[in-house]
């Protein structure tokens, strides 16, 4: 199982923050097993710590915003995507500013002092969240489109289409994180020149400058006055010397990548999914996406991860059982092939867990399928009721006078195959107080802790002797 990890040392870097300009120094420390990502405002009073999660989103402009209690930290997608794409599972970001610095443009400087400073194992096993079944999200007015599909991999696939010229269609691709390093964290930042005085006249990019972001120029008859006027609003009037040379990049510069603009894209959604909290085991494909939508996704992520959570259940099935098989055919009339009960574990007010071992040997198994045998959802079932018939027994004098009749079976959910071999746990609840010997429960089946198949079951135990 994989170990969590660390930095072996702190590593540091001062630069500007992109939007804000301000001279920023930040420090990036190794943490404790579980700490996660945390920014600390060391420049403010009593230095607010800013957990690094959804949860503290609150601004998406060209940059994503974390906030709590009134205290920020803009523009964290570079650094955490370095720290995710790397496999740093907990750090302590000490920053004394408002927003991590934009170096480069891109994470390519985070990754190289990472590599230098060294990684380390810790004792606690890295956490996964496994994507169950496919995910589908969209914002239609923004033509961003989202798709997670299953995989034993985190994989992203990224389509960028703005109906330029100089951009057109883009695609980008990372087959696992391994290739983090080598082909997405050196991409840098882009922009159109079209953008730029919005941005501008927002407030934005006051650290921007041709060195940390490529500006793309998507029309012809761009003017000086234009781009003096522009390093006026940007306040670059005597160190900005921009070059207009026609349709493409801005000073000429040379892209690093032919689809650099796609891999910064999904550099983008590394750093933003980073927030979810844990790494991720998912092919990731997305169309037109931003940081909105990067992280609008990534809450629709972390709900389905925490409903899958809740399919998840730990049981001791080692202990001594409260009724072993010889109890179990004292108080059930059912016998070979079809007593489907080996020993009950617990059994409490409203409550009892049991278990049925899945061997080669059933009989079913021999026409279901020879091939392919898998445990059929009726059985499962009628071994939920069997157990459920053991709690009905488990009120009343002398179990072996009555017999128990199926009424109803409502919600009957299969999620995954039972196969020879596993060990499946029933955990049966009471929903309603038994009356004139009517039971009515919810069942849930695991394997390994797993859910695979529920179902809410009404019966009767009736007196016969």
């Amino acid at each position: 199982m994989e170990k969590q990890k660390t930095l072996k040392s702190s590593i540091s870097f001062s630069g500007v923050g992109l939007h804000t300009g301000a001279k920023v120094n930040i420090t990036v420390l190794p943490a404790v097993d579980h700490h996660g990502y945390k920014f600390q405002r060391i420049d403010l009073p009593n230095s607010p710590i800013i957990p690094a999660t959804l949860n503290y989103v609150n601004y998406t402009v060209r940059g994503t915003v974390l906030e709590k209690d009134g205290v920020k930290v803009s523009t964290t997608e570079h650094l955490l995507a370095a720290l995710y794409g790397m496999q740093i599972d907990n750090a302590l970001i000490e920053i004394d500013g408002p927003e991590v610095p934009i170096l480069d443009g891109s994470a390519l400087m985070y990754v190289k002092a990472i590599e230098a400073a060294g990684i380390v194992e810790q004792e606690a096993i890295r956490e996964y969240f496994e994507l169950e079944e496919n995910i589908k999200f969209e914002i239609p007015e923004k033509g961003i489109e989202f798709l997670a599909v299953p995989d034993k991999e985190f994989r992203v696939t990224v389509m960028v289409d703005y109906n330029s010229p100089i951009l057109g269609t883009q695609h980008a691709q990372m087959m696992h994180m391994g290739e983090f390093k080598k082909e997405i964290a050196h991409c840098r930042t882009f922009v159109f020149l079209k953008e730029l005085e919005q941005l501008a006249n927002l407030g934005l990019i006051k650290g921007g400058d041709l060195d940390n972001a490529i500006v793309l120029v998507d029309r012809q008859n761009v003017t000086p006055e234009e781009l003096r006027d522009l390093a006026h609003k940007l306040g670059r009037d005597e160190h900005l010397d921009v070059h207009y040379k026609g349709i493409g990049l801005l000073n000429n510069s040379e892209l690093r990548e032919l689809n650099e603009p796609a891999r910064h894209k999904l550099l983008d959604i590394v750093g933003d999914l980073a927030l979810i909290g844990r790494p991720i085991k998912a092919h990731i494909l997305a169309a037109r996406p931003g940081h909105y939508g990067n992280t609008e996704f990534g809450k629709v992520l972390l709900e389905q991860f925490k409903k899958q959570k809740k399919n998840y259940k730990h049981f001791n099935i080692s202990h001594k059982p409260v009724y072993d098989i010889n109890d179990i055919q004292r108080m059930l009339p059912h016998r070979f092939p079809f007593l489907l009960v080996d020993k009950i574990l617990e059994v409490h007010e409203n409550r009892i867990v049991g278990i049925k071992n899945v061997t080669i040997d059933e009989p079913f198994f021999t026409g279901h399928f020879p091939e392919n045998p898998i445990m059929p959802g009726v059985l499962q079932v009628e071994a939920m009721a069997q157990v459920g018939g053991m709690f009905a027994l488990n009120k009343v004098e002398n179990p072996e006078d009555y017999t128990t009749y199926f009424l109803r079976i409502d919600h009957v959910k299969f999620r995954k195959k039972v196969i020879p071999g596993d060990v499946l746990v029933f955990d049966l609840e009471l929903i309603s107080p038994i009356r004139k010997g009517i039971v009515h429960m919810a069942g849930k089946a695991y394997v390994n802790n797993e859910l695979v198949s529920e179902a809410e079951l009404v019966a009767q135990i009736v007196k016969e002797k």
